[in-house]
């Protein structure tokens, strides 16, 4: 998840609202026996191209050493 730089949000507290979105999801995935590590927050502003490519790129880098989500059975809602 991407979004503004803290204390910069055109959306005022819209970004703080997120991070804390994304940290629930990543207790809810750790709790499923997910790495909580397939999200992440990252707060980027709207001219750090450079930067939000290189977050992009560690992302992708990050989920392939991760491969395939493998849930603990036991978690599953059936």
């Amino acid at each position: 998840m991407a979004g503004c730089e803290e204390g910069s949000c055109h959306f005022k507290e819209g970004n703080l609202v997120a991070k804390r979105r994304v940290n629930y999801a990543r207790q809810l995935l750790e709790e499923s026996g997910i790495a909580k590590d397939r999200i992440r927050m990252v707060n980027v502003g709207a001219a750090d191209a450079r930067p939000f490519a290189d977050i992009l790129r560690d992302m992708a880098n990050s989920i392939i050493k991760l491969g395939p989500v493998h849930a603990k059975k036991d978690n599953l809602v059936t």
